[in-house]
């Protein structure tokens, strides 16, 4: 149940709004949801009827406190025993730049200094803390990313806010006529350190999980030879406590002044690297691979660009290895790219029958020719 509090609650009216609220609640024993938006102010009286409702109903919490009011409940303390947040600054981003957009969200440019990603569901607040976390977490271990350090409303949705001084998308250093070799080079340092970097069991999602959901929901969609061995060929990769991103591309490296930092870290997992190239595969490959024009809108450069990239990307990852190897990752690549296109396809767009064909297709190719998914 969610009650909202307006005006001020003080000595004068603080036995009629508890016995409102009680009224209100009645034999509900729910969770109890205070919200305070319309709430100017709430004297010690006020908050002798917050702390009786917590106790009669340990749930309580009170939300979108303004500056005022948030400080009188932190000043006493309330803020230790119960769940009491701020409201969130409101802010249009009609009219700014999108720099970057991805299945959970979409990136703008607000000022010159700051960029909004503003996630795509109304209720993504937990996925927002998540993520900042996970940014925090990162950050600690020695990853350079960018921290977001405020929460917003956008309409009816929620973005967190990172202040990103005067920094530009790989993507844009491309299209300003920077060096792509170099900046593939750039963007697998950091990647390597990504991978370099071990977790303990447990402290993040295991990418394995995810993909192999991907190969059982693929598996009746495929001959029944091609799907079992699929399955199985997932099954087979080491359980490794690698960090992975799980988005790496250009629109989500930012360089800001001389340091090139990462965006978009609600991704994060553990796993083998196998399953970061896949996912970059997709990205720069096989996401156009029916139709060059994708990745125009998606990665803001052309096929031919994005294919360069990729190719350089993996001769710097495998510096010390042969075409013949890296050839052979590719397929592993591959396998679990178009696994994740599949599934996605039949999810989300049933009527692209071109895509979901030429999925089948390279999986039929290649599953039955490849003896394990890892390197």
């Amino acid at each position: 149940m969610t009650i909202k509090l307006s005006g001020r609650i003080d000595s004068s009216n603080a036995a009629e709004t508890e016995a409102k609220i009680n009224q209100q609640i009645g034999d509900d024993s729910g969770e109890l949801t205070l919200d305070a938006s319309d709430l100017a102010y709430i004297s010690s009286a006020g908050l002798r009827v917050v702390l009786r409702l917590k106790k009669a109903n340990p749930a309580t919490k009170v939300i979108n406190c303004n500056s005022e009011v948030y400080e009188i409940f932190d000043m006493t303390g309330f803020t230790e025993m119960m769940d009491i947040s701020k409201a969130y600054r409101k802010l249009s981003v009609e009219g700014c730049e999108v720099i970057g957009e991805g299945s959970n969200g979409k990136v703008y440019r607000t000022d010159p200094d700051t960029i909004v990603k503003v996630y795509k569901m109304p209720d993504s607040l937990d996925e927002i803390h998540r993520e900042r976390e996970l940014a925090r977490k990162a950050f600690i271990m020695g990853i350079p990313t960018a921290i977001p350090y405020d929460v917003v409303q956008v309409g009816d949705l929620y973005g967190s806010v990172f202040e990103l001084l005067n920094a530009k998308s790989f993507s844009k250093l491309i299209n300003a006529g920077e060096n792509v070799d170099t900046l593939a080079e750039q963007s697998i340092e950091i990647l390597k350190t990504i991978h370099a970097t071990m977790l303990k069991s447990g402290e993040l999602p295991h990418q394995k999980d995810e993909v192999l959901r991907w190969a059982e929901f693929c598996k009746p969609h495929l001959p029944d030879e091609i799907g079992r061995k699929l399955v199985e060929l997932v099954e087979a990769i080491p359980d490794t406590n690698n960090m992975l991103h799980g988005d790496y591309h250009i629109k989500n490296i930012m360089r800001q002044g001389d340091e090139n930092l990462l965006i978009d870290m609600d991704t994060l997992s553990v796993g083998h690297p196998i399953f970061e190239l896949g996912q970059m595969y997709l990205a720069y490959q096989g996401f156009s691979e029916l139709d060059h024009e994708v990745i125009k809108g998606f990665l803001g450069i052309d096929r031919d660009t994005a294919t360069r990239f990729w190719n350089c990307s993996l001769k710097c990852y495998f510096d010390d290895k042969d075409e013949a190897f890296i050839d052979d990752v590719v397929m592993k690549a591959k396998i679990i790219a178009y696994t994740r296109l599949l599934r996605r396809t039949i999810k989300r767009e049933p009527d692209q029958q071109d895509i979901i064909d030429n999925c089948k297709k390279h999986l039929c190719e290649l599953v039955p020719v490849t003896n394990c998914l890892y390197f």
